[in-house]
């Protein structure tokens, strides 16, 4: 929402420093804070002090060393970009969760951590519309919080509704601070539906799921609205079809979700590993050469980059495997691929010859910049 007094992205490169989302960085942790009873947000600052510029909504890929294997997750810069001199993430305590929980359990006040640079085009930089709709569930308020934060500290007054779905009131992540910015910004309008009044009986606000009466009543102009949605995969799903079905212009519905379970690239079915192996005779292998490492492995046909990598021993850094997280973005200096992503990488690195290697089928020989 800070688009309003930063008029591009080039002028708050000028005023941070640029971090690419394929540059590892240290960061290290300057404040831990209990946000909810499975929920803490975990302050960062780079070694040197030095700026870091992103725009609200993106996110950051941490790597962390578990002790039994080295593995990455996406989490959502939960802070503003207007405080350029840390930033936050929060991250929610999940089961068998192997990252969050490892971030809850060892993270600690003076600890580093490693990371991606800032990634994603889940932003409000994208959309000019005067009126907006920030839709969330859980820890899928993080982005939204980010945005509605940098318009405070700008004092953009904007038009924006904020419906947040919680289990119960004291699962309402940022509950005091998003109910003080409604005071400090005339015209946010805050919504919050919790499923069932756990420990406050004398809670007064909606309960049960959102649905569309719900919308109707609480935001009866939805359909003139930007939406910006973040949450479980079940919940998004079912807010988008309910928006689909009521005739929304799904050009202005904008999502983000990290939905890792098809992290691994051949957690496929027998039938579609045959038909990737190229068992059936139908295509040849693609030889796919890293020309700084000087190796080469090979593709079946039909399989992306990031899994021929992975079948063949071959390490590239990952995260989301799905497009989204911009983690695996490298040059492609030869050759040719069919790239289907998820809003991981914008056109103007596509323009400059960079893929995503996660969503890249090769549809000939290869020669990456790695």
């Amino acid at each position: 929402m800070y688009v309003d007094k930063v008029s591009d992205q080039k002028t708050w490169n000028r005023l941070g420093s640029v971090w690419p989302s394929s540059e590892k960085r240290s960061l290290v942790c300057v404040s831990v804070t209990a946000e909810t009873a499975d929920v803490k947000t975990f302050g960062l600052c780079t070694e040197d002090g030095s700026l870091i510029s992103f725009e609200p909504g993106q996110f950051i890929t941490v790597d962390v060393d578990t002790g039994v294997e080295k593995v990455s997750r996406c989490y959502t810069i939960s802070s503003p970009p207007t405080r350029p001199f840390s930033l936050s993430i929060t991250v929610k305590r999940v089961a068998n969760g192997e990252v969050s929980n490892w971030l809850h359990d060892h993270l600690s006040v003076g600890d580093r951590l490693n990371a991606y640079g800032p990634s994603g085009a889940f932003t409000t930089t994208v959309a000019q519309a005067e009126k907006l709709l920030f839709l969330s569930a859980g820890s899928g308020v993080t982005p939204l919080m980010s945005m509605v934060r940098a318009a405070s500290d700008l004092a953009v007054d904007r038009d924006v509704v904020f419906v947040h779905s919680a289990r119960t009131p004291e699962d309402i992540i940022f509950r005091n601070e998003i109910c003080h910015l409604s005071k400090r910004l005339p015209r946010l309008k805050v919504l919050n539906v919790v499923e069932g009044v756990g420990k406050e009986p004398e809670w007064n606000g909606q309960v049960g799921r959102l649905n569309l009466e719900m919308l109707k009543s609480y935001v009866p102009d939805f359909a003139d609205r930007e939406v910006f949605i973040c949450g479980p995969g079940g919940y998004m799903s079912s807010i988008k079809d309910t928006l689909a079905h009521e005739g929304f212009d799904m050009s202005r519905y904008h999502s983000e979700n990290f939905d890792l379970s098809a992290e691994t690239p051949d957690a496929r079915g027998p039938d579609q590993q045959q038909e990737l192996s190229g068992a059936d005779g139908g295509g040849a292998e693609l030889a796919i050469r890293l020309a700084r490492a000087g190796m080469t492995f090979y593709a079946w046909p039909g399989e992306t980059v990031l899994a021929a990598a992975k079948r063949a021993g071959v390490a590239i850094a990952s995260s989301c495997s799905q497009g989204i997280c911009g983690t695996c973005i490298a040059r492609l200096l030869e050759g040719t691929v069919d790239m289907q992503h998820a809003g991981g990488i914008r056109q103007r690195e596509i323009d400059k010859g960079l893929r995503l290697l996660c969503c890249s089928t090769p549809t000939s020989d290869l020669v990456l910049d790695l």
